[in-house]
C-alpha cells in the first residue's frame, strides 16, 4: 500500500506531540506512581502511536509500542508497580521511537527494533506475558453470571446493562456471525440463560403455567418477582400488568423499536435482535431491557448534539508563513517611506490615508508575527527528563521548576534555543547543585532546585536558569583568568564581581579541575554566548556564594523585523540593533582621557573604552579628533560596555533584514542590509563582529 505523504506528515506531527507528552508524563509518573489517570493517558498515547504506525506499516515501531503498551497495561491492572527500572526502560523506548521518527522523516526504511530493548521489555512483562487491552478485547470471553441485586442498590441495573451489552457484543462477533447476523429463538434463549441463569431469563421458552415440577423452571410469581428486582416494581416485561402491552405504556417498546435500537447500537442489520423471529408465547415478545428503555428517552437529546463542529485550527506550512512574513516586511518598508512623505505634503486626505495605512500595517504585522509564535514549552518540556537522568547519573537529588511555559516566542528562536539551554541546565546540575550530603551539612534541604523561567519584558523575552546550589566564588574566577593569561592581575582585580562571573563565557574557561562526561571541559558556555549573540540577544550571569547562581538571557520577540537605531557616518546611513544599545549622549571632549594607549570616556564616573566608527567604515576619511556635534552611543556586548562615536543619530526604526548575498558573506561587521524610510540602502551593523575586526587594531587618532 502506498502511503500518501500528507497522511504520513499528519502521523509524524501527532506522534511527535504524543512523544513530547510521554517524556513529561513519565517524569510525573515516577513521583506519582498511583495516579491512575496518568497511567491511562500513557497507555492511550502508546496505543495511538501503535495504531498509526500499524496503518503506515512501520512494523518495528509497532513492535516496540505494543510491548510498551502491554507493560503499562500491567500497571493499570495493578499487576506491576511503577519503579525507576520501569521508567528507565520506558525512556529507552522513547529514545528508540525518536530515532525511528527521524528515519521516517528522512525517508529511510526502519530497521528492526533493538533486540536488547525488546529483551528488557519482555523482562518487564515476565513469563506470563499479559495481552494488551486491545488484544484481550478481541478474544472471545465467557460472560459471568449475574445475580440481581435488591432494588435499593442503584448499581444493579447499570451492572446488568453493561453485562447485557457485553453479551450482545459476544453474540455480534461470535454466534451471530455464523448465521448471517441473525439469531434464532434458541440462541436468544441461550443468551438470556448466560445473563440470568439457566431457565431464569425473560426470554425463557417455558410457558407461564408450567407446574413447578422441574427444579430448572420457575413459576409466574417467581418470574415476576425477578423482573421486579431487575427492572423495578411493575416495570419488567414479565409484569402481571402487561401480557401483550399496548404502546400506550411509554416504558415498553415493540419489536420494531427494539430492532431499530439494535441497528443504532451495532449497525444496520448487524444487531442480535435484527429480523430475529420471537415466539408469541414467550415473555420475550415485548422486550424491555434497561438499555432499550434509556435509548428512546435519550435519542432526541443525542440528535441535538450531533451537529458537526467546524475545526478551530488549521496547520500551515512554515514556508508559507515565512513568505507571508517577508511580504509584510516589504509592506513595513513601504509604510516607513510613506511616513516620511506624510510630513512633506499639505494634502490632508493623503495624510489621513497614510496614517490609516500605518495603523493597519502595524496591526497586520503584529498578527502575522503571532502566527509564527510558539510557546516556549516546546523547549522546556524536554528538561524534566534531562534533570531526572542527570540526577540519577550524578547521584544527586534535583527538582526542576518550570515557570512561564506559555510565554510565546518566534518559532525560529524556539528551535535555536534548545542547545544553549541544554548547556546551561547541565552546568547548573553538575557545577551548581551539591550532593545531598553536602547540602545537608550546609543546612540546606537534601533536594536541590533548578528553576527555568520565561517572561516577556517589553519587546524582549527574558529567560533565566537559576539554581539554589553552592554558587560561585568571584576570587576563583579572577585567579583562573590570571593563570590562563587572559588578563593581568591588576585588570582582574579591577573587574566587578558580576564581570568576573561572566568570564565563564570565555572560550576554554572552566573552574572545575575534574573533567566529567557532563561538564568541566571548558566548552559549551562560550557556545551559549556565541549562539545567543547570533540571535541578537545578550546573556549574563550573577551568583552568590553558598546561595546559588542566575543566568539571564535577553532575546528579541522575533528575528524577522528588527528594531534599530539609525545613525549617520559621513553621507552613509547604518542600522545599529537596539538590543545592543544602552544609551546615547552628546560628545564632550573634556570627558575623554587616555589609559594604556586607549581613549576612554567617563560615563557616570566609570571609564569606558571609546571607538570612532568613521575611520573603520568610511573610506578615505580624515580623522580630525572628537567634535562636539558628534554623538556617543553606549553599547553592551555580553558583559562588556564601550562607547561608539557616530556623526549623528537619525532615530529609531523597525527594519526588515535582507541578506547581503554570497559575494559579501565574508565581510565582517555586518549582519545584513535594509531599505530605509527614504528609500536608500543601509547596512546593519554586527556589533560583536565589528569589535572583533576593528577594535583590536584601533589606536589613538
Amino acid at each position: 500500500m502506498s502511503i500518501d505523504n500528507e497522511i504520513m506528515q499528519e502521523f509524524l506531527v501527532e506522534a511527535g506531540e504524543l512523544y513530547e507528552q510521554l517524556n513529561d508524563q513519565f517524569v510525573q509518573l515516577e513521583s506519582s506512581p498511583d495516579d491512575a489517570d496518568l497511567v491511562n493517558a500513557i497507555f492511550r498515547a502508546y496505543h495511538t502511536i501503535k495504531g498509526g504506525a500499524g496503518f503506515m506499516k512501520l512494523t518495528p515501531m509497532v513492535e516496540v509500542c505494543h510491548r510498551a503498551e502491554d507493560a503499562i497495561n500491567l500497571v493499570r491492572q495493578g499487576e506491576k508497580q511503577v519503579d525507576p527500572q520501569l521508567v528507565d526502560v520506558m525512556f529507552q523506548v522513547l529514545d528508540a521511537l525518536e530515532v525511528m521518527f527521524d528515519d521516517v522523516r528522512a525517508g529511510n526504511e526502519l530497521s528492526e527494533a533493538d533486540p536488547g530493548l525488546i529483551q528488557q521489555l519482555d523482562a518487564l512483562l515476565g513469563k506470563g506475558d499479559k495481552p494488551s487491552q486491545e488484544t484481550a478485547a478481541e478474544a472471545p470471553q465467557q460472560p459471568p453470571t449475574v445475580t440481581p441485586e435488591a432494588p435499593s442498590q442503584p448499581e444493579a441495573v447499570s451492572e446488568v446493562d453493561s453485562e447485557f451489552d457485553q453479551m450482545l457484543a459476544a453474540v455480534d462477533t461470535g454466534t451471530a456471525a455464523s448465521s448471517g447476523d441473525l439469531i434464532t429463538d434458541d440462541e436468544f434463549e441461550n443468551l438470556m440463560d448466560e445473563l440470568h441463569g439457566k431457565g431464569k431469563g425473560p426470554g425463557s421458552s417455558v410457558p407461564a403455567d408450567t407446574p413447578k415440577t422441574d427444579p430448572d423452571l420457575i413459576t409466574d410469581d417467581e418470574f415476576e418477582k425477578m423482573m421486579d428486582d431487575l427492572h423495578g416494581k411493575g416495570k419488567g416485561p414479565g409484569s402481571n400488568e402487561v401480557k401483550a402491552a399496548p404502546k400506550s405504556d411509554p416504558d415498553l417498546i415493540t419489536d420494531d423499536e427494539f430492532e431499530k435500537m439494535m441497528d443504532e447500537m451495532h449497525g444496520k442489520g448487524k444487531g442480535p435482535g435484527s429480523a430475529a423471529p420471537v415466539k408469541e408465547e414467550t415473555p420475550a415478545e415485548v422486550i424491555e431491557h434497561p438499555a432499550s428503555k434509556q435509548e428512546p428517552q435519550k435519542k432526541p437529546a443525542a440528535a441535538k448534539t450531533a451537529v458537526p463542529q467546524a475545526e478551530s485550527t488549521v496547520r500551515v506550512d512554515t514556508a508559507r508563513l515565512d513568505n507571508i512574513m517577508n511580504l509584510v516586511g516589504e509592506l513595513v518598508l513601504v509604510r516607513n517611506r510613506l511616513s516620511m512623505l506624510k510630513y512633506t505634503t499639505d494634502n490632508t486626505n493623503m495624510t489621513d490615508a497614510i496614517s490609516t495605512l500605518e495603523l493597519v500595517t502595524s496591526e497586520l504585522q503584529s498578527s502575522v508575527m503571532k502566527t509564527r509564535m510558539q510557546p516556549i514549552k516546546k523547549v522546556f518540556s524536554r528538561f524534566p527528563r534531562q534533570i531526572r537522568d542527570l540526577a540519577r547519573k550524578l547521584n544527586k537529588e534535583i527538582n526542576l521548576e518550570l515557570i512561564g511555559e506559555e510565554t510565546d516566542l518566534d518559532k525560529s528562536l524556539v528551535e535555536a534555543l534548545a542547545d544553549p539551554l541544554i548547556h546551561l541546565v547541565r552546568n547548573s546540575a553538575d557545577h551548581g547543585i551539591e550532593s545531598p550530603q553536602d547540602r545537608f551539612e550546609a543546612g540546606k534541604p537534601r533536594t536541590g532546585t533548578v528553576t527555568l523561567s520565561a517572561q516577556q519584558e517589553g519587546d524582549q523575552i527574558l529567560i533565566t536558569v537559576q539554581d539554589d546550589g553552592k554558587g560561585m566564588d568571584h576570587k576563583v574566577f579572577r585567579r583562573k583568568a590570571v593563570e590562563k593569561g587572559m588578563m593581568s592581575e591588576d585588570a582582574a582585580m579591577a573587574m566587578t564581581n558580576k564581570e568576573a562571573y561572566n568570564l565563564i563565557f570565555a572560550p576554554g574557561f572552566s573552574t572545575k579541575d575534574e573533567i566529567s562526561d557532563v561538564s568541566g571541559r571548558g566548552v559549551g558556555m562560550d557556545v551559549v554566548k556565541t549562539r545567543i549573540t547570533e540571535l541578537n540577544g545578550t546573556v549574563e550571569i550573577d551568583s552568590s556564594l553558598g546561595e546559588g547562581s542566575v543566568i539571564s538571557i535577553y532575546l528579541p520577540l522575533t528575528l524577522a523585523i528588527l528594531p534599530t537605531l539609525m545613525v549617520n557616518l559621513g553621507r552613509y546611513q547604518y542600522a545599529l540593533p537596539l538590543t545592543n544599545v544602552l544609551e546615547a549622549f552628546n560628545m564632550e571632549p573634556d570627558r575623554i582621557n587616555v589609559v594604556d594607549g586607549q581613549e576612554v570616556i567617563r560615563v557616570r564616573e566609570r571609564p569606558l573604552p571609546l571607538f570612532y566608527m568613521q575611520p573603520w567604515l568610511v573610506r578615505d576619511h580624515m580623522f580630525d579628533g572628537p567634535v562636539e556635534s558628534q554623538k556617543v552611543i553606549v553599547v553592551q556586548m555580553g558583559n562588556q560596555k564601550f562607547c561608539l562615536v557616530v556623526d549623528s543619530i537619525v532615530g529609531q526604526e523597525e527594519i526588515v533584514i535582507k541578506p547581503l548575498g554570497t559575494m559579501l558573506t565574508e565581510v565582517n561587521g555586518f549582519s545584513g542590509a535594509t531599505i530605509t524610510s527614504d528609500g536608500s540602502i543601509a547596512l546593519i551593523l554586527d556589533v560583536p563582529g565589528l569589535m572583533g575586526t576593528y577594535a583590536a587594531n584601533s589606536s589613538v587618532y
